[in-house]
């Protein structure tokens, strides 16, 4: 067993900067499952943003009085100085960002999810923090209209998006209706009760006055354009990834990452009906009756029991995967806009990591062969393991690496290259779970070419007009690629024109996990041990993928 490792001065600054960050970020704190700030949020304002940009400043002035104690300083200097340099550089550019995903109206109410839900004093918390809502969304409000005078509006599509998606969030049957259903499932105090409906009521109604002043007030100054150019492409690239990219060499692999993806394909289909298209095979596979799940009920079980069998099945083998962070709990979100994603588990694994599906309210059948990957993707070995090791190494890792250091690159990177390791280890013999696995790989090459095509104004391939991409000529794209419903493809293709150089981020990340993979078992031969490297990798936290390479070389 590898001894404790005694912090260093570079660890010290790493902690205080993180303790720092929770001061002005509490519902960060809530995700780690924090205790005393419950009912608060951060500043949303601009005043607030510019908090945290003070703060990267004096961080980044501190690192550069501090010599490295090992190789573990090492890579947190290195990768502190990327993270908080490409942070500072977005602050810099005056934006306030608004999307269908990942905004602060997303983040002000998906802290609620994350809260305790059991007791008096758990829903007491929760009624707290729903009457701070209103403050908070006025907060945002702000900074986007600061962003708005700096001549910056979000495209009208997401203006437009937010604004039904916070008047959906706060019906009498939406997301935060959900509290009030989850206070009285839990046998609480008829007064505590009370309380939890009235601040619900509070909270619905800043929601939806937040969604007439993006309609009356930011819609009418919001651009058409939805690209963001190549200069600030860069950028948005650059926080995702951890890396500066070649666009356009990126870009040109993308293309061909997804031909060779569909004449994987093809060679799928033909084991499922000699002859078939791809599309005649998915067909076969959503006809039969084994393959198809109905309502939500059904798929959380499916899923729970997936992730259950996965975890017992690889840990101990392939992985390392100790308690308490062999307990994964699977969810159907309250939510209804589609997607699945990851919650990670609080500090003290209390509360465990959480798959949430959203789905649909038009979607009630579901095919296990398209979705036995998603489940390994968000589950074992993909975020959770990912997410529980980073959490699990407190001997040797300060906090910021644990929590705060990583990249969509990275995390997600991992998942996607978790989801073809299954496929290598044996997991997706079934043709049709391949052909579904394969399917999800499709996906993110298309958005590969989408993203950067889209926002860079690329030329498209002579199959889809040999001009530059607009977003109809995309969206297109989009639905040959992509296998999804309708209103799932709706939501992404809004999801990547606002989120330029997120869903790149996933097949990119991927790539770099692949090529330090075999450039490793080029170094060691016969010695190459594919646990060991995973460990190794893991244990790391997460990183941006320049660091990555930079700390897996420097071993």
């Amino acid at each position: 067993m590898t001894p404790p490792r005694t912090p260093t001065a570079v660890d010290a600054l790493a902690e205080s900067f993180f303790e720092d960050l929770l001061a002005l970020a509490p519902e960060e704190a809530t995700m780690l499952g924090r205790t005393g700030v419950q009912t608060q949020y951060g500043d949303y304002s601009p005043a607030g943003r510019e908090a945290f940009a003070q703060l990267y400043r004096s961080v980044l002035a501190q690192l550069d009085e501090l010599d490295p104690a090992d190789g573990i300083d090492e890579v947190t200097i290195h990768a502190m100085r990327e993270r908080l340099g490409v942070a500072l550089a977005e602050h810099e550019t005056g934006r306030t960002e608004l999307n269908n995903i990942a905004s602060a109206a997303h983040s002000i109410r998906m802290v609620l999810e994350l809260m305790p839900q059991s007791t008096d004093e758990d829903f007491t918390h929760i009624s707290g923090r729903l009457r701070n809502v209103p403050t908070a969304l006025d907060q945002y409000w702000q900074s986007l209209l600061h962003s708005q005078q700096a001549g910056h509006v979000a495209a009208a599509r997401q203006v437009q998006a937010v604004s039904e998606q916070a008047e959906s969030w706060a019906a009498h049957d939406g997301a935060l209706s959900s509290l009030t259903a989850a206070a009285a499932a839990a046998g609480v105090s008829d007064q505590v009760e009370s309380d939890v409906r009235a601040a619900v009521a509070v909270a619905a109604e800043a929601y939806r006055r937040f969604a007439l002043r993006l309609r009356e007030e930011l819609l009418p100054h919001a651009p058409q354009h939805d690209a963001v150019g190549p200069e600030l492409y860069q950028l948005y690239s650059r926080s995702f990834t951890g890396a500066t990219l070649d666009l356009e060499e990126t870009y040109a692999w993308g293309l061909e990452e997804l031909e060779r993806i569909v004449a994987a394909q093809q060679q799928v289909a033909e084991q499922i009906r000699p002859g078939a298209t791809v599309e005649e095979a998915k067909e076969i596979l959503n006809s039969d009756p084994a393959r198809v799940i109905h309502g939500t009920e059904a798929l959380r079980d499916w899923m729970q029991q997936l992730s259950d069998a996965a975890i017992a099945d690889l840990r101990d083998t392939h992985f390392d995967v100790p308690a308490p962070m062999d307990q994964l709990d699977c969810r159907i979100a309250p939510t209804q806009d589609g997607g699945v994603y990851y919650t990670p588990p609080s500090d003290d694994f209390s509360r465990p990591g959480s798959m949430w599906w959203s789905v649909p309210p038009e979607n009630t059948e579901f095919t296990t062969w398209a979705e036995t990957t998603t489940v390994y993707h968000e589950g074992v070995p993909g975020h959770h393991l990912q997410i529980g090791t980073a959490t699990l190494v407190k001997d040797r890792l300060n906090s910021w690496r644990r929590h705060a250091g990583s990249t969509s690159g990275f995390s997600e990177g991992w998942a996607l290259y978790a989801e073809q390791l299954m496929a290598e280890l044996g997991y997706l013999q079934d043709p049709g779970d391949r052909m579904g696995m394969l399917d999800m790989q499709r996906m993110r090459a298309a958005r590969v070419v989408f993203d950067i095509g889209v926002h860079c104004g690329f030329t498209a391939p002579p199959q889809w007009g040999g001009e530059v991409w607009t977003p109809q000529t995309g969206y297109r794209f989009l639905r040959e690629h992509l296998p999804v419903t309708e209103a799932e493809l709706d939501f992404e293709f809004v999801r990547y024109l606002g989120w330029p150089g997120q869903a790149p981020s996933y097949k990119v990340g991927q790539r770099v996990f692949e090529q330090i993979r075999a450039e490793r078992e080029a170094q060691q031969g016969s010695d190459f041990d594919l646990r060991a490297f995973h460990t190794e990798l893991l244990q790391l936290g997460g990183l941006g993928l320049d660091t990555l390479r930079f700390a897996m070389r420097r071993s």
